[in-house]
């Protein structure tokens, strides 16, 4: 989800030349793609990483392993990143692109009624494998960020920004400031926990919950029923 789009994090700028300890073994030909194989981009890389970062942890988030899975030489990888924490940098960029600023233009525009988008955003745990899958990845993110700042403030950036985005649905539904601001943070915590607790209950169970955080959040304080 996306609210006010999440400042993105700096990058270093993108080395082309492999370093010096490289350079004399590992032409600029042979950087960008191993003989015979179709040229690796840098998405590819991240992708691996974010791969291994799921399945591994952060320690094992290594230039050798990560050529080791992708068949190529570790001089490949300096063709696209200039070391180890550029390309942590752009594994936290994508995953906070995909899954904060993209996802909610995607949510912003899909729908034209504040309480269609409200029930949007509350489906989103249950959509499937991409949900599923979203979930792990953001599970080894928060992981992350326990130990490393440059983590941290990606996840913290993330979720004010979703956190705003539910905001400003609240506040279309006509709920004052403060009222919306509260609102907004109760959601995004279900949501989470939704996400992360997904075993809990079966799949009706699942969305009666989602269907009474529904009509919870619609309701003003202080109504009966």
């Amino acid at each position: 989800m996306s609210h006010p789009p999440a400042r993105p994090l700096p990058l270093r700028r993108r080395s082309r030349a492999a370093p010096a300890a490289l350079a004399a073994d590992v032409p600029a030909a042979a950087a960008a793609a191993e003989p015979g194989r179709t040229p690796l981009t840098p998405d590819s890389w991240v992708e691996a990483a974010t791969a291994v970062l799921v399945d591994q942890g952060i320690d094992h988030v290594r230039v050798d392993v990560l050529a080791g899975q992708l068949g190529v030489t570790r001089g490949s990888f300096y063709w696209h990143f200039r070391d180890r924490e550029d390309l942590l940098r752009r594994v936290l960029q994508a995953w906070s692109e995909q899954t904060t600023e993209q996802l909610t233009r995607r949510l912003a525009t899909a729908r034209t009624q504040p309480q269609e988008q409200l029930r949007d955003v509350i489906s989103l745990p249950f959509r499937g494998r991409a949900a599923a899958k979203a979930a792990r990845i953001e599970l080894a993110i928060r992981a992350w960020a326990r130990r490393d700042e440059l983590a941290r403030q990606a996840v913290d950036a993330a979720d004010a920004a979703r956190i705003g985005y539910h905001r400003e649905i609240f506040a279309a539904l006509g709920f004052a400031a403060a009222d919306a601001e509260h609102r907004a943070f109760l959601l995004y915590g279900y949501e989470v926990a939704e996400s992360l607790l997904h075993r809990q209950g079966t799949a009706a169970q699942r969305q009666a919950r989602a269907a009474y955080v529904e009509r919870l959040m619609l309701r003003p304080l202080g109504s009966a029923g």
